[in-house]
């Protein structure tokens, strides 16, 4: 039975520490988890990320469930707050999807690669991992703790022109944030963003994707996510 059943966080911990004092609501929402397709990615009512920015509050509404979707033999997740990537990259190499040491790519308008508070977390533990990412990581800070427990041997981030053009190699575990469509980074042609995307799952091993709501509107990011997965244009990879 997964740990994603949908539940609080009241405490000043994850991705409720910002601007907690400050803050009107002292609590955001995490989705159930469910197996499912991409009609079941929709905005949900609940408060799932809660900032304080130019002395407004913003309390941003998330994906009503998290979502396991599965494209040929891939994995796919599909959840709103980016640190959940680091429980579902555990339990994917849990059931050997990937190769522990493999590379990861980043796609993404931030890096998320600040210091979490500590590095204590048993990845054998899933229980352990839950608490660890619920508790201890935040949307900025989750890839570092992957790079030191030896799960990816190194980040590739793709932010910018300039990464949209590397080529990638040998294997990796690919990691979305649809914020890269946010209006901030219009200066890249959608075009290029989506075939170069589309490219990246065609070869990824496991698909981690954050709709990220406090960064983009959550009802665009669901529509870049289904044509990201739009099935003729996937099968012309293939």
């Amino acid at each position: 039975m997964d740990k994603y059943k949908g539940f609080y966080i009241e405490k000043p911990t994850g991705n409720n520490i910002f601007s907690y004092e400050e803050r009107h609501n002292k609590k955001i929402y995490v989705p159930k988890l469910i197996e499912g397709s991409l009609e079941e990615v929709i905005v949900g009512d609940e408060i799932v990320f809660n900032e304080i920015d130019e002395d407004i509050e913003m309390k941003a509404k998330g994906l009503k469930y998290m979502i396991k979707y599965n494209i040929k033999d891939k994995e796919v997740y599909i959840f709103d707050n980016h640190n959940h990537a680091f429980y579902f990259w555990m339990k994917s190499l849990n059931k050997k999807y990937f190769t522990k040491g493999c590379k990861l790519v980043h796609v993404d308008q931030h890096k998320d690669m600040r210091e979490p508070e500590n590095y204590d977390v048993n990845i054998n533990d899933i229980e352990d991992v839950f608490r660890y990412t619920n508790e201890i990581l935040n949307v900025g800070n989750f890839i570092q703790p992957a790079l030191k427990h030896n799960i990816f041997s190194e980040v590739i981030i793709i932010d910018s022109s300039y990464g949209f053009n590397l080529k990638i190699e040998e294997e990796y575990v690919l990691d979305i944030d649809l914020d890269i469509f946010s209006k901030d980074m219009d200066y890249i042609p959608y075009r290029q963003k989506m075939l170069k995307i589309k490219e990246l799952i065609k070869h990824a091993k496991v698909i981690t994707i954050a709709s990220s709501p406090f960064f983009i509107d959550q009802e665009y990011a669901i529509k870049v996510l289904k044509e990201l997965f739009n099935y003729d244009i996937i099968e012309e990879l293939y």
